[in-house]
């Protein structure tokens, strides 16, 4: 058996995988204590099975965690107090990082803090040269008397960046010794072990973003760890990373940053998955949808979209990790997402949330402010008694009251409208989140599917395809939980990355096979102690560019080797393709640089087959309700427990499809069978009906 489980910002979801059978299990994220809400959705999956929590888990193998703990520490500025230790003559690394700024004349937001103060930042004399000669030795008495000064001042956490230590380490490495020797107890980074990149700025923000983390990820996944093995868990604890795979805890623990984005990362590798086998498409949108933020992704080609490009917080004023990444763009909008009126009297939707605590209105717990969550039960698409199964009773009075004294009033609305305006605002604001990772890079929707994940997708997923003109939306029937049952569908991966500074016209052949080998032995060595069920596989990047660009594209390398000439035609060849793809320009007569060159390895940790229906079909029972579309008004709409329909069976709207963790709203016109996987094929547009224009803004009917 295994399991993961995915804290989210207002649920922790837990996916069991028994066999062929996948469960689903939701219960509310304790901020203060994520492992209590873990605990919770635990217990809850227990008692399903008619058994124990330590019986329970007894039976799991492999536990995989999807944590927003470090993103959460970065974003409230509760991590470690960090120093950093850089050759003498260059402080302001992380102050001159890389420029740019999303809108060029808007003058309005200063420029960025650097991660690290410089009162924090400490200048060490020594250097090295580009060709790794040492230039000045490491003058280690002035090492001591700054790590009696990282001692008076009580740093919790060390970052070491200096210049070209990817060309020799030597300096970086005797820094760690003695760090570990003077300062013993305090966790450190060196930057060429973690980050070997050409750039000093990324490889010094990654290596203070790592540091600042350690004493916090290495507490909470050690407490994590003691909790569950406390409960009667004694399998082997995976830890989900940015880039779409998995790594054990304590190497998670020993460098942090690969955490950061930990669980977002999950969904486009469970959504690419379900729109090839239920679609047969290798253009998919991937939305998953929460209770705070709206995640969306494109799978081109049937390829995880990956990018170099992450930054935390906006792009260029916030700190950029400078590792791959899966590429996941997030909006404020969930179904806690908080519908108000500005002082112009427009409708907004977002981007504050009322998140786990309050949360919604509608949950009795506080909550004052309308959110999208409140919309829904209002417009009749969310049944008060069966929210989260029936478990969590929604009270709709106090939604109809809360939408009607701070929207329909101010704005002249009737409740329903103004519910339903609410819905259309922030449908608009997922379309456009949309667009901008396919219209705004050359990609037209209309050739994509659209895969919605989350509690909240199936409310608004028909309008956001048909405003995109998507043919079909794939509802998964573990879609409420789409990160946590791509855990289970990821593998272990380690990627590793080395400088390689060399150009076509003069190759070093030697040195890159070299090189090449070195990352060859690693990802062996890495897959020889992973307990793969499946043979693993290595795939080679080179980061390449022309000659006097500034920028690289990372290039697939076809067989892994630079042996020869054959082979770096082949490479040219490829990066004038690639770089026509992506800028439309190739230059034939231009000398290719490389300047890195990575490895990735993947190892199988699980079956490669999507789920069982979670229930045998039996009697619909189908009922019926009033709810209200924007347009037709108030219809009656079937109502049909998802589990109960039949392989098969077509459903069309208007009608509402209720599970224990979501609901599907199909809206009139659209039609839906349920998969031999037990998910729901949805398509959003009649037969014979034109798709809409980009400019319709009509986001319910």
């Amino acid at each position: 058996m295994r399991i993961a489980a995915d804290t989210g910002g207002t649920f922790t979801d837990l996916v069991v995988e028994r066999g062929h059978q996948v469960q689903a299990y939701k219960a509310s994220t304790t901020p203060q204590d994520p492992a209590s809400g873990i605990l919770d959705a635990l217990a809850l999956a227990a008692e399903d099975a008619g058994e124990s929590v330590a019986a329970l888990l007894a039976q799991v193998t492999v536990f995989i965690h999807a944590t927003t703990r470090a993103i959460n520490a970065i974003l409230t500025e509760s991590t470690a107090r960090t120093a950093l230790l850089c050759t003498r003559g260059h402080p302001d690394m992380l102050l001159l990082r890389e420029g740019g700024r999303r809108e060029p004349f808007d003058w309005r937001h200063g420029y960025p803090d650097p991660y690290i103060p410089r009162s924090l930042t400490f200048e060490i004399a020594e250097r090295i040269g580009a060709a790794g000669e040492v230039v000045q030795e490491l003058d280690e008495a002035a090492v001591l008397r700054v790590i009696g000064t990282l001692r008076e001042l009580r740093v919790e956490a060390v970052a070491v960046c200096l210049l070209w230590s990817i060309a020799n380490p030597a300096h970086e490495l005797r820094l760690g010794e003695l760090l570990e020797e003077h300062l013993p107890g305090v966790p450190f980074t060196l930057s060429h072990a973690l980050n070997p990149t050409l750039r000093e700025y990324r490889r010094a923000s990654s290596a203070a973003i790592d540091a600042s983390l350690k004493p916090l990820m290495t507490a909470y996944l050690r407490g994590l760890e003691e909790r569950l093995r406390g409960a009667g868990f004694s399998g082997r604890l995976l830890i989900v990373t940015s880039s779409g795979g998995l790594l054990d805890a304590h190497e998670v623990a020993a460098a942090p940053i690969h955490s950061i984005s930990s669980g977002p990362s999950m969904a486009p590798v469970a959504g690419r998955r379900y729109a090839a086998i239920e679609a047969m498409s290798d253009n998919a949108v991937i939305a998953d949808t929460g209770g705070t933020s709206y995640d969306v992704a494109l799978v081109r080609g049937g390829r995880l979209p990956m990018t170099r490009e992450t930054w935390l917080g906006v792009e260029y004023e916030g700190h950029i990790t400078g590792f791959p990444a899966v590429d996941v763009r997030s909006v404020g909008a969930g179904g806690g997402s908080i519908a108000w009126i500005d002082p112009g009297g427009l409708l907004h939707v977002g981007p504050q949330s009322a998140g786990a605590d309050p949360g919604p209105v509608c949950y009795g717990r506080g909550g004052s402010e309308p959110t999208v969550t409140d919309a829904c039960l209002v417009l009749g698409w969310i049944d008060p008694d069966y929210f989260l199964g029936g478990k969590m009773p929604l009270d709709l009075q106090a939604a109809h009251e809360a939408i009607e004294r701070r929207i329909a009033l101010p704005i002249g609305l009737d409740v329903q409208e103004a519910a339903a305006a609410i819905m259309a605002v922030v449908t608009e604001r997922m379309v456009q989140a949309i667009e901008e990772i396919t219209i705004n890079q050359g990609v037209d929707p209309r050739s994509a599917v659209l895969v919605g994940g989350g509690g909240a997708a199936g409310l608004n997923a028909v309008a956001i395809a048909r405003r995109l003109g998507c043919p079909k939306v794939i509802i998964p029937q573990a879609g409420a939980v789409l990160s946590a049952r791509g855990a289970l569908m990821s593998d272990l991966v380690a990627e590793y990355s080395a400088a390689l500074f060399t150009a076509t016209d003069a190759f070093d052949y030697e040195r890159a096979e070299e090189t090449l080998s070195r990352l060859r032995e690693r990802c062996t060595t890495f897959a020889s102690r992973s307990g793969s069920v499946g043979p693993p596989e290595i795939h080679y990047i080179a980061e390449a560019r022309y000659r006097h660009q500034v920028w690289q594209l990372d290039l697939p390398l076809r067989s892994g080797r630079l042996e020869d000439a054959p082979s770096v035609a082949t490479l040219v060849e490829d990066f004038h393709c690639l770089h026509e793809e992506v800028y439309a320009v190739r230059d034939e007569q231009a000398i290719v640089e490389l300047v890195n060159v990575r490895a990735r390895v993947s190892c199988p940790m699980g079956r490669d087959e999507l789920d069982a229906p979670l229930a045998e079909p039996h009697d619909p029972c189908r009922r019926s309700r009033l709810v209200y579309f924007s347009g037709p008004g108030a219809v009656q709409a079937d109502i049909l427990n998802l589990e109960a329909m039949a392989i098969g069976e077509i459903v069309g709207g208007p009608a509402i499809i209720e599970s224990s963790f979501t609901t599907v709203v199909l809206n009139p016109g659209a039609s839906a069978e349920r998969t031999s996987s037990g998910s729901l094929l949805i398509t959003p547009l009649p037969a014979g009906r034109p798709e809409p224009s980009a400019a319709s803004a009509e986001a319910g009917s």
